[in-house]
């Protein structure tokens, strides 16, 4: 889809995929885990994979958006999460070594690069770190439309976030 008219859709893994952080308070029993019915090679190596609803997967093919992966799992998101979720490959943006100028100010140290990629399109961005800075910055410098959206890193995605999303990238197609 590179070359579409559709948004790009800017996925992170720790947090919106992958919840953590909750107390034993918040879940006595921890962290609901899930069954994929796809094979996924070297699923055993993370146990944190089973965290992942595979139902998420259809949900995000769903979406009217290009989706990239925008993670520090970098490929390893191709190989073992792709598969857990039943996607395809997806682009994914490589992230340069940091520099003192990647979290000036309080911005995150993902927004430049996300600007950069998204080289003017639309673009929507869910991840568990998104600041006021990162928005205020993407306002003032990003020439078209954009959605950064904080995701709870105890909840992850949810109904909610999905319904923002898709009301979202369905206003900015093309």
């Amino acid at each position: 889809m590179i070359g579409s008219k559709l948004p790009l859709l800017f996925l992170d893994v720790d947090g919106p995929l992958i919840p953590f952080g909750a107390t034993r308070q918040q879940l006595p029993n921890g962290y609901p885990t899930y069954r994929s019915g796809h094979h996924v090679p070297g699923a055993d190596a993370n146990p944190l994979i089973t965290r992942i609803n595979p139902a998420h997967g259809p949900r995000l093919m769903a979406l009217p958006c290009e989706l990239v992966w925008a993670t520090t799992w970098m490929t390893d998101a191709n190989d073992c999460l792709a598969p857990w979720l039943g996607l395809p490959e997806l682009p994914v943006v490589n992230w340069p070594e940091p520099s003192d100028e990647d979290e000036q100010d309080g911005l995150h140290w993902k927004t430049l690069d996300l600007f950069h990629w998204a080289a003017g399109r639309p673009f929507a961005w869910i991840d568990d770190e998104i600041t006021d800075t990162d928005h205020a910055w993407m306002e003032a410098h990003h020439p078209g439309q954009a959605l950064l959206h904080r995701v709870d890193p105890q909840q992850g995605i949810t109904d909610k976030d999905f319904t923002v999303l898709d009301h979202w990238l369905r206003q900015h197609q093309g």
